[in-house]
């Protein structure tokens, strides 16, 4: 058994010489609302949802990304309300994005 029911990645990779990359999206800092919502919501902890950073997921093209498991969804976003609709129906009501997904 996982030590948590959901563990979301977010890439906050900053690449070199004008890459495509998912920090020039102000990843860090949705990740860092994701995490501060899931802990409002009381789903942070064991047995619950971890929101983490990652370095690059290498998908770049597609980003911003993160992948939320053990379900190993991947998912691109453009803002805040975005992040609220995953956590809303992924991560508290079991359903993936579909909208989102890629």
């Amino acid at each position: 058994m996982s030590y948590y029911a959901h563990h979301v990645f977010f890439c906050c990779n900053q690449r070199e010489a004008g890459a495509a990359c998912c920090a020039d999206h102000k990843a860090s800092s949705v990740r860092d609302y994701a995490k501060k919502r899931v802990k409002e919501l009381g789903l942070s902890g064991e047995g619950k949802v971890r929101v983490n950073m990652a370095g690059c997921l290498d998908r770049c093209d597609l980003g911003p990304v993160l992948v939320v498991y053990p379900e190993a969804v991947w998912y691109t976003y453009v803002d805040q309300d975005d992040i609220d609709e995953i956590i809303d129906e992924h991560l508290v009501h079991g359903r993936p994005v579909d909208r989102l997904r890629i």
